[in-house]
């Protein structure tokens, strides 16, 4: 079963350090940087790997205000199990969890965790809708492949579903592009020696960090071993 790696801005199941290594088919989630940074880091690389990122990932809730608490949550329940039986059909995954996710099944639709949604009589459930943007092309038509599909889910009594932030993307297996990276850092070392002159070398750290990321676009991530190096005289 593949796992999703997402940022910790998403409040769903279960965590893991945001150092963990990953497994050559876990998902990450690419909201802006796996550092804790808001916009700029110095300590990202000029070198890396840009690609187009293999989902379109969108939060989601489901709310219920029905005043029996009992019957409110399994409106929310019923409202999911609904999402799931629809979401093949319309070209769209269903995922929960914070930072290593799982797919969201019938078999454990159930184990969300409902809150309050800030009113008396009320509650939530939270999980992500995804899309290949392979098959929708951009962002624009996977939101619309995603807000199709949250229009055609069957309302259940009072529940409510609707997006919840911004469309963010990801990657399967971040790590298994480290081979290019390191390819392209090494490339780039070499021609700036060499640029420099026949009596200089490379002195790289850092190589053996893992891999990292930043989103670069719309619908492209930037991937990137957080490395250093130095031209140094040959000895």
């Amino acid at each position: 079963m593949k796992a999703t790696l997402v940022s910790a801005g998403i409040a769903l199941l279960a965590a893991v350090p945001a150092q963990a290594q990953l497994g050559s088919a876990e998902e990450v989630v690419v909201t802006a940087m796996r550092r804790d940074a808001d916009d700029y880091d110095e300590r990202v690389p000029a070198v890396g790997l840009r690609r187009t990122a293999d989902y379109a990932v969108q939060m989601v809730t489901v709310a219920g205000d029905t005043r029996e608490a009992p019957r409110r949550r399994e409106e929310i329940f019923s409202m999911i199990r609904g999402a799931i039986e629809l979401a093949g059909k319309r070209g769209v995954e269903l995922a929960t969890g914070e930072m290593v996710v799982e797919p969201l099944t019938l078999a454990n639709y159930r184990n969300l965790v409902l809150q309050g949604d800030g009113r008396p009589d009320t509650d939530k459930a939270t999980f992500l809708v995804k899309t290949r943007l392979s098959d929708a092309g951009d962002a624009k038509a996977a939101l619309d492949r995603i807000d199709a599909f949250l229009k055609a889910i069957p309302t259940v009594g009072r529940a409510e579903i609707k997006r919840s932030g911004d469309l963010t993307l990801s990657v399967v297996g971040p790590d298994n592009y480290r081979g290019q990276i390191i390819d392209l850092v090494a490339a780039d070392a070499r021609a700036t020696a060499t640029r420099i002159g026949p009596d200089y070398a490379v002195s790289a750290k850092g190589l053996d960090r893992p891999v990292e990321w930043t989103r670069a676009s719309l619908t492209e991530v930037f991937l990137y071993v957080p490395y250093s190096y130095e031209i140094v005289p040959r000895r």
